[in-house]
């Protein structure tokens, strides 16, 4: 069974960039009901007992409702420990190495991250992955991650409208550079980098 972990700050911690509001309906609400929905799509099916990562992928074309489900849950279970507050700020060094050889620079990367983000038509992610042993930016429609293209997310931004909408109205862009400079928590990053490389 797939359960909704409490979030790793208040629900008031990432003001002024993402609103308790924001977070009571996107963690409280919109999450929970992608993990009951999950929890009950998967019972009797040939995934139950499996890891995410194994339902996430093995469903993926095969299971629209269920891959739907858990695919958010699988997103959203990282994505707020993707975030912090006061975040942003320095990237860790090893991170920035892989950044520059793959990317160019910090600043390409972020450029790419957010453009990635603002041009996701309709709902979806933007994502920095592990793919062949290079990082990659890339976006995906919808609940899709980069799990099942064959790449290991190490960040995610979600820029489905209930993500930002309360906060930024139509304002996708100004909401990812929030994001970008003020909220990314480059201690997980580079935790799940370290997982995807070794």
């Amino acid at each position: 069974m797939f359960t909704l972990t409490d979030l790793p700050y208040s629900h008031d911690a990432l003001q002024p960039y993402m609103s308790k509001e924001t977070l009571e309906y996107h963690h409280d609400k919109h999450h929970l009901a992608y993990v009951n929905n999950g929890n009950n799509l998967i019972k009797g099916s040939e995934w139950e007992g499996k890891s995410i990562e194994d339902v996430v992928v093995g469903s993926f074309g095969k299971n629209a409702g269920l891959f739907n489900n858990v695919g958010q849950h699988y997103n959203h279970k990282h994505f707020w420990n993707w975030m912090k507050p006061n975040g942003g700020g320095s990237v860790p060094g090893k991170i920035e190495k892989a950044l520059v050889e793959s990317i160019g620079s910090v600043d390409k990367f972020k450029e790419d991250f957010i453009a990635a983000g603002t041009t996701q038509f309709g709902s979806g992610w933007a994502w920095l992955s592990v793919k062949d042993g290079k990082l990659v930016v890339s976006k995906t429609q919808n609940g899709e991650s980069p799990l099942v293209h064959g790449a290991k997310p190490i960040l995610g931004v979600d820029v489905w409208e209930h993500s930002y909408y309360i906060d930024y109205r139509n304002r996708r862009p100004d909401y990812l550079k929030a994001f970008v400079e003020h909220l990314i928590n480059w201690d997980y990053v580079l935790e799940m980098y370290e997982n995807a490389t070794s």
